[in-house]
């Protein structure tokens, strides 16, 4: 019923530690305030214990010199027994909650006994053993579990039916009272500490997020990035050297274009993984696209054999750099599945701001050349979604009358983002 430890003491602020020459001295390198509190209290408790214990068994010597009826003195002994039995327990409480109970439970009897023989007091509790034992009782229920606490409470009200029955009554409720406090505190306090683990869980769980997240937005970089570069390589790689037709310059000149953009993918690359290189967790610091390089996306898709006609209304600056980058990323992504399944086709890039929102149309017609083979097939309008979704807007993407193919894409602008 007994087994088990008690739990570690609750972190507090008022400690301090043992002086080096003194550690030799005591079992601990750090006392609390609490503990010192108590070794106080022990002494006291032992000073006042035996101080009273003595001139109890100096009256009862007198008592029995005169009247040789009444009984003597007992020897010192028990005296000084009992007297550790009240300070003792208090000493330890704090440490060993449940030692201290069983050392209270040992010796309470001798302290009764002194009390009752030579102090003649009713009932036979002592002040000094009262304390000591309302004091152990509530460290008990602070920190040792409910099956120990109940059975600790139980033993205590039995033992006071038997010592004496007429007080057991009061006795019983003060004792009550101080496992009922201290059961409190215990609730209390793991109650908090369990608020405070799920807090921590909490943390976790948002950090592991966050990281999700990063990886989702790192992992649509990626898809952008690769997918419209290696896509307008491809096809300038097929076309440059039809269109050059042996001609030298021609032919250098494409592959200088392509180079160019090969470039241009590269340090894109390097911006998006910098991010996972840096070992302090920083965010890239190179400015990120927005629509200031449309006319580059339009001039590569236009390089590639696509014949794209762009409309810009409203006033297009100040979007935060979010929108900047999303509504590039849904061009590009659109510009780029229009050269993969759409090649040779008219576009129209539409770029329109009405209040707080920032509408992107990309419209295309049939393709006049070979479609390129489709794998991995939806991820890039996944992609788009996720942007437009991440800032609250929407976007729609669907087949066309006449075989073409439009992206319509709605990503508002709050105050914050165009101040």
């Amino acid at each position: 019923m007994f087994e088990g430890d008690a739990d570690p003491p609750a972190a507090r602020r008022l400690t301090f530690k043992v002086p080096r020459r003194l550690r030799a001295l005591v079992p601990f390198t750090s006392y609390s305030a609490v503990q010192a509190a108590d070794l106080l209290l022990a002494f006291i408790l032992y000073g006042m214990m035996l101080s009273e214990s003595l001139d109890w068994n100096h009256a009862a010597g007198r008592a029995h010199a005169a009247n040789p009826a009444i009984p003597g003195p007992v020897p010192e002994i028990f005296l000084y027994l009992s007297t550790i039995g009240v300070s003792l327990p208090v000493a330890l409480r704090d440490r060993w909650p449940l030692a201290a109970w069983r050392i209270a439970a040992v010796l309470s009897p001798l302290v009764v006994w002194v009390t009752a023989t030579v102090g003649r007091t009713e009932p036979p509790y002592p002040v000094m053993g009262i304390v000591m034992y309302l004091l152990v009782l509530y460290s008990v229920a602070v920190r040792c579990e409910r099956r120990i606490t109940m059975a600790v409470w139980v033993l205590t009200v039995l033992a006071l039916w038997i010592v004496h029955p007429d007080s057991m009554f009061l006795a019983s409720i003060i004792a009550s009272v101080a496992v009922l406090f201290g059961y409190n505190v215990r609730a209390r306090r793991t109650a908090t500490s369990r608020l405070a683990e799920e807090e921590r869980r909490s943390r976790q769980a948002e950090g592991a997020q966050a990281v999700l997240e990063e990886r989702a937005r790192i992992a649509r970089e990626l898809h952008d990035v690769v997918a419209h570069h290696m896509s307008v390589i491809a096809i300038q790689a097929e076309a440059v050297p039809l269109k050059a037709a042996g001609d030298a310059a021609q032919l250098e000149a494409g592959l200088a274009e392509i180079r160019g953009l090969s470039l241009e993918a590269i340090a894109q690359l390097r911006q998006v993984l910098g991010v996972l290189r840096d070992p302090q967790g920083r965010t890239d610091t190179a400015p990120q696209p927005g629509l200031d390089r449309i006319d580059e996306l339009v001039s590569n898709a236009r390089a590639a054999g696509l014949a794209v006609v762009v409309k810009r209304s409203g006033s297009l600056g100040g979007q935060s750099q979010a929108v900047e980058l999303s509504a590039y990323r849904i061009v590009q992504e659109s510009l780029s599945n229009v050269m993969r399944h759409a090649p040779g086709a008219t576009v129209a890039v539409e770029i329109t701001r009405r209040g707080d929102e920032l509408r992107l149309r990309v419209a295309n017609g049939p393709g006049t050349g070979p479609r390129e083979a489709s794998g991995g097939a939806g991820q890039g309008l996944v992609g788009m979604r996720e942007r437009a979704a991440l800032l609250g807007g929407t976007l729609e993407a669907g087949p066309t009358g006449g075989g073409g193919f439009e992206v319509r894409a709605t990503l508002p602008i709050t105050e914050r983002e165009s101040a």
